[in-house]
């Protein structure tokens, strides 16, 4: 700890923090632009200035940056007086010449970080009186909207998009006196955290372009604390709602799991949530008999839960599905309603084998599962199997800031501070860190790789076990390797063993259980070498892992037991049946079904063909807990209060249950009594109930507001209904209310709705919130691990070591490939994702398309596993000859198992 003293009273921080950081954390208000707490100093703004002292015997100081001072033991420093107020003031004059006068049209306003620095620094007239300089904006895609004219030139958005997140086609542009920061011409932002751009830029210049499109001024939104439900890292958000839509996603900070940032998919994904895709009111198959067809027909709820008991009081046997997207309750609820011998898993069954696995690895591995942010400090990686960027994006952003980590050893032998940004960029060059990167084919991190190698699943599941073996000698050896990959996986043992904080990165998308094997056979023999090892897996979906803590049986044991006629009805929920199985299988199964019941809020292709439909809640509309591939169960808030018919999953499961005057219904009455009824059958979900306050957790007595203070218009809004204002829906399940009354302070951290606190309107008032700066939330991250913690089990590696892949003539090794955009179910409904989303292709290897005589675009007839798709060519490159990628997920490429093997049925141009 350092003492230095700011206008003559002493105070206590850490070191190694510059002035900047110190004073911020300690609640005093400083102007800044330039300086961010992920991205550190570079002076660039002058904003933030103080004077400095040398000793308390000199009243003169001197004007000193104080984002580029440390706060050493000492140091004494003036934030109020008058020659450095004076400066702020005309360092913010100067860069606000050009700035346009547009706060009441610019969509920033209200929540602007400029005009919030503005008054804090005393400038409220303009003298300036000539013409201002101007710009043309550019068309940056679906996502950002451009405004340069806004522009401080606080490279911000420049020092983020290239040096943060690794982007290559956004730059600044200098000639004379002008700067423009941009595209070198129009063209869609290709980076997968270009819209941070919204939130890093503390003006106007990079908007939300979803947002435009249904506008809502910042203090006219209800909000709620909620989780990204589009990847299963669980990164936190803030959900923005108005007339009972969804207007915008922002980050909400987690210390631990995403920190400052989100990616693209999280961000712009959210508008299926407003879309014509959704379920609205509940829906019951009407068979036309004149016609003989049938189509799902509107019916009200009271009907249809009659419809329903009448069905399942006469059905042989009633089974359910559960969802890796529905909630920890949703599931628990439909387990309780159709008993836990007629409950099975919705996942596909590699799907489930694959995360079962990954279940007891780090349930009783020695290594222990790292949050993003630990991912951020470790300082060498081997990646085995993933396309980190396309799977979970975010993780491939702390990837990025790992690989800065080893060559931090050149600035600390140069004495310089890490939060020098500039110096440090300046002392390290392009040195980075070890990142060994083994793939089937090229993925956006290999531009940072130390080595990188291209081969099929079982390739690379050899090759990490040779790796593990070399760490330490009693793992099991791969004795047919050739030569070139044995000195490989020496090279590779080596780095790892010579680093301080080692890191193994795996998944399901390899579609290969060997391969999360290898990469547990490495960090655990990291582990007996004295290491703190992170072994980080990657799942599909939001609650992949909770479903498989909760387990189940297995989805071709249900399907099994609907075609031999030993069970009547099915209740599927939040699922849909063509994601996982072939589609010839599903439809024989919904055919052979005698009862089909869907709970989902998207009319799915399974929902299409069902006999009842429920219409469920979105994440937006539902309360409930995830567990993130980290092992972190999280809770969510809903934002929309509940509409017409729709309800969350767990309270359709409970009207069915009392429908049918089921006697256990009051355990499951609320989310807080399956919350404990679930921890007392599976004790791993005991800190279910502390990982957020109960419903009735108050703050001197009041909820707390999901609407801000400022919120307007609610006796207008329902003007056409009434001129009276009506009662605020009731929320019993959170201790949220659906008002701007409650308490105003800082709520406990997995409540914050909003980051606001008096003269920070932007999300820059996050800083008030944290325990230090880029540190913790006062009180703690929200969420509590249930697995991957450390322990001290006895250690076995896995010794089942897969042959060498070997080509087959006349057939191709299909392995899947995926699209951030695309392969995920939900965000490809949102229109501004939609027009990311590539259209389905086959990808070749050069070779193999000359010897197919195929070019890009042409088409392809592929057979797997009797299933033949006609898909246009995509030539890459980096792909092994005889081996063809699939983009899984896509329209029409979904259910399909890989890898697998498949043969080319036709060699003509389509």
């Amino acid at each position: 700890m350092a003492t230095i003293f700011i206008d003559n009273a002493p105070y206590q921080v850490q070191d190694g923090q510059n002035l900047l950081s110190a004073c911020l954390s300690l609640g005093f208000n400083i102007p800044y632009f330039c300086w961010h707490p992920a991205m550190h100093a570079v002076g660039a703004c002058r904003m933030c200035a103080v004077k400095q002292f040398r000793d308390e015997n000199d009243a003169r100081g001197s004007i000193v940056m104080s984002c580029m001072t440390p706060a050493a033991d000492g140091t004494r420093i003036s934030i109020d007086d008058n020659d450095v107020r004076e400066f702020r003031a005309g360092v913010i004059e100067f860069l606000m010449l050009n700035h346009p006068h547009d706060c009441p049209v610019c969509d920033e306003g209200g929540e602007c970080h400029l005009q919030d620095m503005t008054v804090m620094s005393g400038h409220v007239y303009r003298r300036y009186r000539f013409k201002k300089r101007t710009y043309l904006n550019q068309n940056l895609g679906p996502f950002i909207n451009h405004e340069m004219n806004r522009c401080i030139q606080c490279y911000r958005c420049v020092r983020f998009y290239r040096d943060y997140a690794g982007g290559r086609d956004f730059n600044v542009f200098g000639i004379h006196d002008r700067i423009y920061f941009g595209r070198c011409s129009d063209g869609t932002l290709e980076n997968e955290f270009s819209g941070n751009l919204v939130e890093v830029c503390p003006t106007g210049v990079f908007t939300d372009k979803t947002l435009r499109k249904h506008y809502t001024r910042k203090w006219d939104m209800q909000t709620a604390p909620s989780i990204c439900p589009h990847c299963g890292l669980g990164c936190n958000i803030i959900v923005g709602e108005r007339y009972g839509s969804v207007r915008r996603i922002l980050n909400r900070y987690n210390h631990e799991v995403n920190g400052y940032f989100l990616c693209d998919r999280g961000r712009f994904g959210y508008e299926f949530v407003n879309g014509d895709c959704r379920v609205r009111q509940p829906l019951v198959r009407h068979t036309s008999k004149s016609l003989d067809v049938s189509s799902l027909e509107p019916i009200e709820k009271k009907e249809v839960l009659q419809y329903l008991a009448k069905m399942m009081t006469s059905s042989e046997r009633v089974i359910g599905l559960g969802s890796p997207r529905a909630t920890l309750e949703a599931n628990f609820s439909l387990r309780s309603l159709v008993g836990p011998e007629n409950f099975y898993v919705g996942m596909s069954e590699p799907e489930l084998k694959m995360v079962l696995q990954i279940i007891e690895i780090l349930s009783n591995g020695p290594a222990y599962s790292p949050s993003l942010r630990d991912v951020e400090q470790c300082d060498a990686v081997l990646i085995l199997g993933e396309d980190v960027t396309n799977i979970a994006p975010r993780l491939a952003l702390s990837l990025r800031q790992s690989v800065r980590q080893k060559p931090m050893e050149i600035a600390e032998r140069l004495k310089i501070p890490r939060w020098a940004d500039a110096a440090v960029r300046q002392a390290v060059q392009s040195e980075r860190g070890p990142l060994f990167i083994l793939s089937p084919m090229a993925t956006k991190l290999d531009d940072i790789a130390t080595k990188t190698l291209l081969a099929p699943p079982d390739d690379i599941a050899r090759l990490g076990f040779q790796i593990a073996h070399e760490i330490n000698p009693e793992a099991q050896p791969v004795l047919d390797l050739s030569e070139n990959l044995r000195e490989l996986a020496v090279s590779i043992a080596a780095a790892l063993k010579q680093a301080s904080l080692p890191l193994v990165v795996s998944g399901t998308s390899c579609g290969s259980v060997p391969v999360i094997n290898a990469a547990a056979n490495v960090a655990w023999a990291l582990c007996t070498q004295g290491k703190k090892t992170g072994l980080c897996y990657t799942v599909p979906e939001c609650n992949s892992l909770g479903l498989g803590l909760m387990g189940g049986l297995n989805i071709r044991d249900c399907f099994e037991k609907i075609m031999t006629g030993s069970a009547g009805t099915l209740i599927i929920l939040e699922n849909d049946l063509y994601r996982r199985a072939e589609a010839q299988t599903i439809e024989a199964v919904l055919q052979k079904c005698k009862n089909v019941v869907v709970i989902d809020h998207i009319l799915s292709r399974t929902a299409r063909e069902a006999d009842v439909v429920l219409p469920s809640g979105t994440f937006t509309e539902t309360t409930g807990s995830l567990v993130n591939s980290e092992g972190r169960c999280q809770r969510q808030f809903r934002v929309i209060p509940p509409t017409g018919e729709v309800q969350e999953g767990h309270h359709w499961l409970l009207d069915i249950m009392t429908s049918i005057g089921r006697s256990d219904v009051n355990q499951i009455s609320s989310l807080e009594s399956v919350g404990e009824l679930m921890a007392k059958e599976f004790p791993i979900f005991k800190p279910l109930v502390e990982i957020a306050p109960r419903a009735d957790f108050r703050e001197f007595g009041q909820k707390i507001p999901r609407q801000p203070h400022r919120y307007s218009g609610r006796t207008a809004m329902l003007a056409d209904i009434s001129v009276h204002e009506p009662k605020p829906p009731d929320d019993p399940e959170s201790p949220l209310s659906f008002s701007m009354e409650g308490y105003q302070g800082i709520p406990p951290a997995p409540l914050i709705q909003r980051f606001w606190t008096p003269g920070w309107n932007s999300c820059q008032a996050v800083n008030k919130f944290q325990s230090e700066i880029d540190g913790p939330l006062v009180g703690g991250d929200p969420g509590r691990r249930l697995i991957g913690l450390l322990n001290g089990n006895e250690l076995v590696f896995f010794s089942e070591i897969p042959q060498t892949y070997e080509p087959r003539d006349g057939e191709w090794l299909v392995v899947s490939i995926s699209n951030i955009f695309g392969s995920e179910e939900l965000s490809s409904l949102a229109p501004a994702i939609s027009e990311r989303v590539p259209e389905p292709y086959v990808g070749l290897n050069p070779e193999d398309a000359n010897s197919l005589g195929k070019k890009d675009g042409e088409k392809l007839l592929l057979s797997i596993n009797g299933i033949s798709k006609s898909l246009p060519v995509r030539v890459i490159t980096s792909l092994q000859p005889g081996i063809i990628a699939l983009p899984i997920g896509l329209s029409g490429l979904e259910g399909i198992a890989l890898p697998a093997w498949g043969k080319v049925l036709e060699n003509r141009n389509g």
